[in-house]
């Protein structure tokens, strides 16, 4: 789990550096224009990552699945040889997909308007300004969508609810306790994570204001958040905490 959470880590430092230095510089120089090299380039990191944690979300979630459900199997199953691969493999899906995803759209005109309502170049904000081959545009995203996300999340929650109800059926109250303790973070994570990406991308397309402040929150907030709601589970952040209050 510590090597998952080390790469949720990198992913926060990565989607963040993605899209924040950028902003500071509009700001800052009152000069809103992206080139389309650094908008591609900035569309291709920023969605290779979105994928990462994505899929780290659902890797972790089956981390816990068999930390409670088949414990005496976790060694070999979760090894430091397969954790070690598993987190290899996500990274390379993920910036092989962005590239062929970014390789596409890079042969697509735009035709509507040059002018994005966002503060960084995603998706979303690009499907509107193109013309040739939207189509095809929407059906891939439609199918990058079901198979990066969808399936991930639908993993995530099966595996939860088998959780909950290996968890429920345990006969020790402390037992039930320190099962759960171990999950709190990650829900939270997952729940901050999806509930934002969901809200931002099913928000209507003509949505100017609620699509930048979701996509604030969804680049921005989440990813400063995540250390935070992990750090808090650490018993000497905790220890800390309750010394600062009594104070």
């Amino acid at each position: 789990m510590y090597l998952f959470i080390c790469n949720l880590s990198i992913v926060d430092i990565f989607l963040t550096s993605v899209s924040v230095p950028k902003l500071l510089h509009m700001l800052l120089s009152g000069n809103h224009i992206v080139s389309s090299a650094q908008c591609y380039t900035q569309l291709y990191f920023f969605l290779a990552v979105a994928v990462v944690e994505d899929i780290l979300l659902f890797v972790m979630a089956y981390d816990r699945y068999v930390a409670i459900c088949d414990p005496l199997h976790y060694p070999q199953i979760l090894s430091q040889r397969n954790c070690t691969l598993i987190t290899i493999g996500i990274w390379v899906v993920a910036f092989f997909n962005s590239f062929m995803f970014v390789n596409l759209v890079l042969h697509m005109s735009s035709c509507h308007s040059n002018l994005i309502q966002q503060f960084y170049c995603d998706v979303k904000s690009l499907t509107k300004t193109t013309c040739t081959s939207s189509q095809l545009l929407f059906v891939i995203i439609a199918v990058e969508t079901s198979i990066l996300t969808g399936f991930p999340m639908l993993c995530t929650c099966i595996s939860y609810v088998i959780i909950f109800s290996v968890v429920h059926k345990m006969k020790s109250r402390k037992s039930r306790s320190k099962a759960f303790s171990t999950c709190y973070s990650h829900i939270t994570v997952v729940t901050v994570f999806y509930g934002t990406c969901i809200a931002e991308y099913l928000i209507p397309a003509d949505s100017d204001i609620l699509d930048s402040v979701f996509g604030t929150i969804y680049s921005t907030i989440t990813p400063m958040i995540n250390p935070i709601i992990y750090s808090l589970q650490n018993s000497n952040v905790q220890s800390a905490l309750l010394r600062l209050g009594r104070r």
